[in-house]
């Protein structure tokens, strides 16, 4: 197996970003992980992707390695410190996978630093008009006519920011595994070993309710999401751009996809994964991978 390596890099702004490094060819593929995760959840697709792909999973900050020293306010702050982080390993021309805020995170870097990504690939990825978030009900449920506005708001929460919180702070596995298992995976799990690394891996987390926030303020569309006013900026992403959504994906809805493609107005491809939840580095690993190196592969053909 080639070899994985997990390191660190202190960036101009001060943080530290924890990241793997995996080997190979001179075809650098940066990989970004969502919410309630790091690159420890990209462990499949390291392993298994080919070894044409020279491969970094970063640690975004207040994830997994990567410090926290500054909050974060918004998607931008990500996207800076990705660029600050290529800028310290001197990566350019390289593609960008971003899974759920993952895929904010990448659409805001092709927008900022245009001309260092090449590929730009979105996992389950949130929409260009970002995620809402809406407070809870009298069920606990979240309720789509209370959108919060505030973090202060956000932070109260009681149906998702709270216990969430409250499971990270007492190491609770066992809520973490039930959302898990209920909202993100389907038919497929990990292996036990696997799912306890991922379970460990949750509460390293730092800015749950910052993040929730930064996700509920996106808007790179030209219209407003009920929060926020469209920046129109998605219009400056040209690379070629393919989006990955399984039709079984509790937390990245249909509505979200749609808005996506209809944003980027014919400039994105769109693959659906058959029976396959929000989480396809674990439901079908094997599809991802062979659309993900299909894209990559054929693009470069073109070039």
């Amino acid at each position: 197996m080639t070899e994985i390596r997990l390191k660190e890099v202190t960036i101009a702004n001060g943080e530290t970003i924890g990241y793997r490094e995996r080997e190979g060819g001179s075809r650098v593929v940066v990989l970004v992980h969502g919410n309630m995760t790091s690159s420890a959840h990209w462990d499949l697709v390291l392993e298994n992707m080919d070894e044409k792909y020279k491969v970094y999973a970063v640690d975004l900050r207040g994830f997994g390695k990567s410090s926290y020293r500054q909050p974060v306010h918004s998607i931008k702050d990500f996207s800076d410190d990705l660029r600050e982080f290529a800028d310290e390993l001197g990566l350019s021309e390289f593609a960008l996978a971003g899974w759920s805020l993952g895929g904010a995170v990448c659409q805001q870097f092709c927008i900022d630093h245009s001309g260092y990504c090449s590929k730009l690939l979105l996992i389950a990825s949130a929409s260009t008009r970002g995620y809402p978030f809406y407070g809870s009900n009298e069920h606990g449920l979240p309720d789509p006519e209370k959108r919060l506005k505030t973090l202060d708001e956000v932070k109260g929460d009681p149906g998702k920011t709270i216990p969430v919180q409250a499971a990270y702070d007492n190491r609770n596995y066992g809520l973490l595994r039930a959302i898990w298992d209920g909202l993100i995976y389907t038919d497929e799990k990990p292996d036990p070993v696997r799912y306890e690394k991922y379970l460990d891996d949750m509460c390293t987390q730092r800015n749950l309710a910052e993040v929730y926030q930064a996700l509920n303020l996106f808007n790179i569309s030209s219209h407003e999401n009920g929060l926020t006013k469209g920046t129109g900026e998605v219009s400056k992403i040209t690379i070629p751009v393919l989006s990955l959504r399984g039709d079984r994906d509790l937390v990245v809805t249909e509505k979200m996809t749609k808005e996506l493609i209809e944003d980027y107005e014919g400039r994105v491809e769109f693959i659906e994964l058959k029976d396959c939840g929000h989480s396809p580095l674990i439901d079908d690993l094997s599809g991802l991978l062979e659309y993900m190196e299909g894209f990559l592969e054929r693009e470069e053909q073109k070039v």
